[in-house]
């Protein structure tokens, strides 16, 4: 089969070629003109942009913590399925709901699997890819890859070209099973928070080099920046119970600033895949954490931490330091604020190592997949409704539908002149801020990756807002501007997760236990349980016990996608 991840390429280039043209059959068809179930492109009646009779699709929805609800409504009856029916004709039903915690979700897709269950319309799906191949094994799913040439609309299209590899976890024998749903680029890529008032107390200035951090470190350790006369302060909050590279509390980039990147694929010097928890690189990371770690830099705690508890000390006030998204800004470092009056923080790019190197982990521009049923009666009509918002939400125009968010009341008000409030008033929404766009079927509307972090970015660096977009977004937090633009002023040192395949053979049968191999030394190594010498034997260990063949296994990959 891995001979065959060659053919969707040339598949893609024809088939874009003749999706060009019926593309723009459907999209005359939805600038206003009538059409009718005679024509073959729509699968039931169809006039001025809406189902003349509502089409129903079918799903299955997890809601997670941000999914919140007003004025009575709940996921299955919301101002998000009211708008589809109203707009679209779409009559969105949900075969059943259930709360994101606790794998939930997950569980109940593989139960309906295991127990042979009839699968909905559509499948939409983030996590393990492990499910997503099963039920793309089961056989209940369509070839998504032809209908997203003959459907999507040439807007749909240019956002998922912008990173045509998101589609490799999802090829089967040459055929596209599964649309990738996209995210915005660089979004969960790290910036550098510090305790802004804690480095005036000490009198230091931010670091740029590991040698200036240990300096800011230490002083945030011994010299009492919170001025309580005791020493209850720690320099950096990381979390790494799951991995060390991680989504936030991220301890990533100390391995970055030596050329390592662990818990991911990387491009090696000779252009192969490497793993990198197992590279030479990670032996002076690795010891320069233990001597953190010994010298009470990092919480003691840290290795029980996931990425969300290890934020509660900065946002305490108990630690100066952490690193994370962007988006931090807006959760959850303003607890700080809340709890530490006087408080202040600010974003900075992270520090170079002892050569001079700056590594971070990097953003993938899919986070799952949307499958579609063999079986769905009008097909169609899910692109009706992604392209719609492709074409009004992602983008907006001004004065457009969505121009000021999705729905008024709900994720937007208007002032008294007409316009709406920014980020940092939400509060004067009636009845509460809620964020719509999470009810959407592939839980954030549609997204055009390049877009957003770029917006930012431009907007902190001085620039006017012109578009509706940027109009929007010079509404963001302050804060968040500022750590946009460090994100994308050090886009270079993004090191990105180059195995984005189906998990390998010997992955699948070995992983477990390499995983659990590799979190048992590599955190022995940095408690100083064993010297950083054990490195040299997890290695060999590592490659004895299938990391050899799994390295083998995702090279073959890569060698059909590069």
């Amino acid at each position: 089969m891995l001979n065959k991840l060659k053919k969707p390429f040339t598949v893609l280039m024809s088939a874009t070629m003749l999706a060009g043209v019926l593309a723009a059959c459907g999209n005359n068809t939805e600038a206003g003109t009538t059409n009718s179930s005679s024509d073959s492109f729509y699968s039931a009646g169809f006039e001025n942009g809406k189902y003349t009779e509502p089409v129903s699709i079918t799903t299955v929805f997890p809601i997670g913590s941000n999914v919140k609800f007003k004025n009575g409504e709940n996921i299955d009856n919301n101002v998000h399925t009211k708008w589809a029916k109203e707009t679209l004709g779409i009559d969105i039903k949900y075969l059943w709901t259930v709360s994101e915690q606790n794998n939930a979700y997950q569980t109940k897709l593989r139960l309906m699997l295991t127990s042979g269950q009839e699968m909905p319309d559509i499948v939409a799906f983030r996590g393990e890819p492990t499910l997503i191949s099963d039920l793309i094994e089961s056989g209940q799913f369509t070839d998504a890859g032809e209908l997203f040439d003959k459907y999507a609309s040439e807007t749909y299209k240019q956002a998922m070209a912008e990173d045509p590899s998101v589609w490799n976890p999802y090829i089967r024998d040459g055929k596209r099973m599964g649309i990738p749903i996209l995210e915005n680029a660089y979004n969960n890529d790290p910036v550098m928070y510090i305790r802004e008032d804690w480095l005036k107390a000490v009198n230091l200035k931010a670091p740029t080099t590991l040698d200036e951090l240990e300096k800011v470190m230490d002083a945030f350790v011994n010299q009492d920046p919170d001025k309580n006369g005791e020493k209850d302060t720690t320099a950096l909050s990381v979390g790494f119970k799951v991995n060390l590279n991680t989504w936030m509390s991220d301890s990533g980039w100390i391995f970055g600033m030596f050329g390592a990147m662990p818990n991911q694929w990387n491009l090696g010097a000779d252009g192969t895949l490497l793993y990198g928890s197992i590279q030479p690189e990670m032996k002076p990371a690795l010891a320069k954490m233990q001597e953190w770690m010994a010298k009470g830099y990092i919480d003691k705690e840290a290795g029980l931490y996931d990425e969300v508890k290890a934020t509660e000390a900065f946002t305490a006030g108990k630690s100066g330091i952490i690193v994370g998204p962007y988006w931090m800004t807006g959760w959850p470092i303003p607890d700080l604020l809340k709890n530490v009056k006087g408080a202040d923080y600010k974003a900075y790019p992270l520090p170079a190592g002892p050569d001079g190197k700056i590594g971070r982990h990097g953003t993938s521009t899919s986070t799952g997949a949307v499958l579609i049923n063999k079986d769905m009666k009008n097909k169609d009509a899910f692109f009706v409704y992604q392209n719609y918002l492709f074409d009004n939400w992602a983008n907006p125009k001004e004065g457009g539908e969505f121009e000021n968010g999705f729905a008024e009341n709900y994720d937007f008000a208007l002032d008294p002149n007409g316009k709406p409030y920014p980020a940092t008033e939400t509060d004067k929404v009636p009845g509460g801020w809620v964020d719509p766009i999470r009810y959407t079927l592939t839980f954030d509307g549609a997204i055009i990756p390049s877009l957003r972090l770029n917006t930012l970015a431009k907007l902190a660096g001085g620039a006017e807002p012109t578009t509706r977009f940027e109009k929007n977004m010079s509404l963001s937090l302050p804060k968040q501007l500022e750590a946009a633009k460090i994100v994308i002023d050090q886009k270079a040192a993004t090191m990105p997760q180059m195995f984005t395949g189906v998990p390998t053979k010997t992955q699948l049968s070995k992983n477990d236990m390499l995983t659990k191999l590799e979190k048992e030394v590599l955190n022995k190594i940095i408690y100083g349980k064993v010297s950083v010498d054990e490195f040299d034997s997890f290695v060999e260990q590592y490659l004895a016990s299938g990391g050899k063949k799994v390295t083998e296994e995702v090279n073959e990959w890569y060698a059909t996608v590069k």
